[in-house]
């Protein structure tokens, strides 16, 4: 007699890719799942088949994860420069854990070295940039550059202690802003700012 799925592999993706990001990619293993999503080990391994396919399916479920999460945001948050950086503290929140961003940063080599994950981003990022360009106001450029910057400001974000994520983004972006708007960043000026 077949067994019933208690759990979607949606739901199973999810608890993957939280001990991923606890514990990094190599903690993945089926029996490490199983004790987490109160699966068998076995029936794991019938809906994953192998380790490898595991692991690329929590990857390719976490870009489907942001994909959605950035097409609703896309939506809801305001058409503003301030709903600019609305939106990217939002997409934020995925990296609040300062423990948990380093293995985060790990399953971006994994995606970098798949080209198919890598494609992925390239999809997101011209998403990402759209949407972020058509609140300032500036097109594509403009987003880009809000862009690289949001990733940088989480990246050093890392290395310090003293201010929570949230704070942190909305008083760097924020920064950012006002410079666009002085025209202080050498004639990158938003229309929609001014």
């Amino acid at each position: 007699m077949a067994r019933t799925k208690s759990k979607t592999d949606a739901q199973v993706l999810d608890d993957g890719l939280a001990l991923a990001m606890r514990s990094g990619l190599p903690a993945i293993t089926f029996a490490a799942l199983a004790q987490r999503c109160g699966l068998s080990p076995a029936t794991l391994v019938q809906r994953f088949s192998t380790k490898d396919e595991l692991k690329r399916r929590i990857l390719l479920h976490a870009w489907d994860r942001l994909d959605e999460a950035t097409a609703e945001l896309d939506t809801t948050v305001p058409r503003t420069p301030e709903g600019a950086i609305e939106l990217l503290i939002e997409l934020s929140a995925q990296y609040e854990d300062r423990e948990a961003y380093p293995h985060g940063l790990l399953l971006l080599r994994e995606d970098v070295l798949d080209p198919h994950l890598r494609r992925r981003g390239v999809a997101w990022e011209a998403g990402l940039v759209a949407a972020l360009g058509s609140r300032l106001g500036t097109g594509e450029e403009g987003g880009a550059v809000l862009a690289a910057y949001w990733q940088g400001v989480i990246c050093w974000w890392a290395f310090h202690d003293d201010e929570p994520l949230v704070e942190h983004l909305a008083r760097k972006l924020g920064i950012l802003l006002d410079l666009v708007r002085a025209g202080s960043l050498g004639g990158c000026t938003s229309s929609a700012a001014t």
